[in-house]
C-alpha cells in the first residue's frame, strides 16, 4: 500500500479529494475536500451490518484522519437527509466540533438526531435552497437535484485553485411528487465554471436506460390496491416522503383510509409537515393506534421494515405481535422498495412469515411498485453531456459500480477519469486527477452500550471482501 505523508497538507494551488467512506462501497459516506491548509467535510453517514455481520448493527467510517486535524476542518456540509449521509453526525460530532450546514429539511432531521444524543447546542446552520456561502477558504453552492427524499442537493465547491462539482445522490425526475425539479439551467451552466472534476454518484451505473419518475407509481399502485379485498400494507423506506404522498393519493382515490406505522416513518411525516413538503389537500392521516379498528377493506397503511429489520413494524406484523394492527388471510403486503444487498435473508424470513399468515405479497419483481432514487446509465450520460467536466471521479458504489460509471464517463468523451478508493488522496488540478497516496481507513461500530469501537482488522477485511 502506498502511504501518504502523515502530515498531508493541502496546498494553495490544488484541491484534494479524500473519501474516508462511501467510495468502493454503498453507505456511510464521508468525503473530504482540502485546499490551502483547510478541509471541508461533505456528508457523514452510517450503514448497517446486515445479516452478514449481525454483531455490527450500526457502522460508520472512522474519521481518525480528520479528527487529528479538526482545527483545520471548516465544517460539515450535508447534501440530504438519508441515513448514509447524515446518520453519523450525532455519533461523531463531539470528535469534530465544527459547524454543520444543511438546507431546511435536512437541518430538521440533523437537529432531531443531535437532540436525541443530548447535543442541542451543535451549530447547525440552516440555509435556503440554492444558497451560496463560505466555509473557510471554500465557497459552496447548493444546486437542487431530485432523489427519493426532499431537498437533495449537489454542491459546487469553489476555491481559487478551481472548483469541484459533487453530485451527492441524484436522479433526473421530470415529475417529482414533492419538491422542485432538478435545476437544469444551473447544471447546464456548470460547463462555464472552472470545474476541475465532477465527483459523481455511481449507485445505479450498472443499470441500463433511465431511472423512472416517482410520479409513474401512482397508477400501478392504485391498480393493485383497487384489486385488493382486505387490508393493504405497503412497506417502503421511511425517508421516501414522496412515496408516502403517492400512497395517500392512492388511498383517497380508492376510498381507503391512510396511516403510517413505525416511528421513523411518523417522524418523516412530521418533518415534512413542518417544512412544507406534506400537501395540505391530503385527507388527515389515521393514527396508527386506530387503524386496527377500521374495516379491513378501508385500510391502506405504510410501514417501516422493507429491509427485514427485526424491530420494525412489518417484522412485528409478520410475527403476529404488532400492538396496533394484525394481518389476516387475504390481506395484501406490497414491498415498495429495493432490496439492499446483504438483507436478503431477513427479508425472505419476513416474507415467509407473511405468506404463512395467508397474506398476498407484491414485490418489485411482480409489478411496478418501486422506482430508484439514483441515476441509471442514460441519466449519467445526460448529466455528463450538460456539465462536460474535464475529469470524473466516480464515488458512492462498490468497485463494480465505480468501474461502470468510469466506463460511461469515458464513453461520453470525458478527458480524464480516476477510479479511487476510500483513503486515496486524490489531487485535483487542471492537469487532471492524480492519486498521491493513501491514508489509513477503518470503520467504527456501535456496541450494545452505545459506545463506538473500531471494527477488528479481521472483520474489516471480511467486510471489504464481501463488497467485491
Amino acid at each position: 500500500m502506498i502511504s501518504a505523508p502523515p502530515d498531508t497538507h493541502p496546498q494553495a494551488d490544488e484541491v484534494l479529494f479524500l473519501p474516508l467512506g462511501g467510495t468502493g462501497e454503498i453507505g456511510m459516506n464521508l468525503n473530504l475536500y482540502g485546499h490551502d491548509g483547510h478541509w471541508l467535510m461533505v456528508d457523514l453517514g452510517i450503514t448497517f451490518g446486515g445479516d452478514a455481520f449481525p454483531d455490527y448493527d450500526v457502522l460508520m467510517a472512522d474519521p481518525a484522519f480528520i479528527v487529528s486535524r479538526r482545527q483545520r476542518l471548516a465544517g460539515i456540509v450535508l447534501t440530504h437527509a438519508h441515513e448514509d449521509h447524515v446518520g453519523a453526525v450525532a455519533y461523531l460530532w463531539k470528535r469534530l466540533k465544527c459547524p454543520v450546514y444543511a438546507t431546511p429539511f435536512t437541518a430538521a432531521i440533523a437537529r432531531y438526531k443531535l437532540a436525541r444524543a443530548g447535543l442541542d447546542g451543535v451549530p447547525v446552520q440552516e440555509l435556503p435552497l440554492g444558497a451560496r456561502f463560505e466555509a473557510g477558504p471554500f465557497g459552496v453552492e447548493y444546486i437542487g437535484m431530485t432523489h427519493s427524499i426532499p431537498e437533495p442537493n449537489a454542491l459546487l465547491i469553489t476555491t481559487p485553485a478551481g472548483a469541484v462539482f459533487h453530485t451527492g445522490d441524484w436522479k433526473l425526475d421530470d415529475g417529482p411528487v414533492i419538491g422542485e425539479r432538478y435545476d437544469i439551467t444551473r447544471l447546464r451552466l456548470l460547463r462555464r465554471e472552472p470545474v476541475l472534476a465532477m465527483v459523481c454518484d455511481s449507485t445505479n451505473a450498472v443499470v441500463a436506460g433511465s431511472t423512472g419518475s416517482e410520479a409513474g407509481l401512482l397508477a400501478p399502485l392504485r391498480e393493485i390496491v383497487d384489486a385488493a379485498a382486505g387490508r393493504v400494507v405497503v412497506t417502503s423506506f421511511a425517508s421516501n416522503v414522496a412515496r408516502l404522498v403517492t400512497l395517500a393519493r392512492v388511498a383517497e382515490a380508492t376510498g381507503r383510509r391512510f396511516g403510517v406505522i413505525g416511528q421513523a416513518m411518523e417522524r418523516m411525516v412530521a418533518v415534512a409537515r413542518a417544512t412544507g413538503y406534506w400537501p395540505a389537500d391530503l385527507p388527515e392521516l389515521v393514527d396508527a393506534r386506530h387503524l386496527g379498528y377500521l374495516p379491513r377493506e378501508e385500510v391502506l397503511a405504510a410501514c417501516t421494515g422493507s429491509q427485514g429489520e427485526p424491530r420494525s413494524a412489518l417484522s412485528r406484523m409478520a410475527a403476529d405481535s404488532h400492538r396496533d394492527i394484525l394481518l389476516d388471510p387475504g390481506d395484501t403486503v406490497i414491498f415498495s422498495s429495493k432490496l439492499i444487498p446483504g438483507n436478503e435473508r431477513p427479508v425472505q424470513q419476513v416474507q415467509a412469515r407473511l405468506r404463512a399468515l395467508g397474506c398476498e405479497l407484491v414485490t418489485d419483481t411482480d409489478a411496478h411498485v418501486h422506482v430508484s432514487g439514483h441515476p441509471a446509465a442514460e441519466d449519467l450520460k445526460r448529466l455528463y453531456d450538460w456539465v462536460q467536466p474535464p475529469a470524473v471521479v466516480p464515488t458512492h458504489g462498490t468497485p463494480r459500480h465505480l468501474r461502470a460509471n468510469a466506463d460511461i464517463a469515458r464513453g461520453c468523451h470525458v478527458p480524464r477519469v480516476a477510479v479511487v478508493a476510500n483513503g486515496d488522496v486524490c489531487r485535483l488540478t487542471g492537469d487532471g486527477p492524480q492519486v498521491l497516496g493513501q491514508v489509513p481507513t477503518g470503520r467504527l461500530a456501535l456496541d450494545t452500550d452505545g459506545r463506538l469501537a473500531p471494527v477488528p482488522a479481521g472483520v474489516l477485511a471480511e467486510m471489504r471482501a464481501a463488497v467485491g
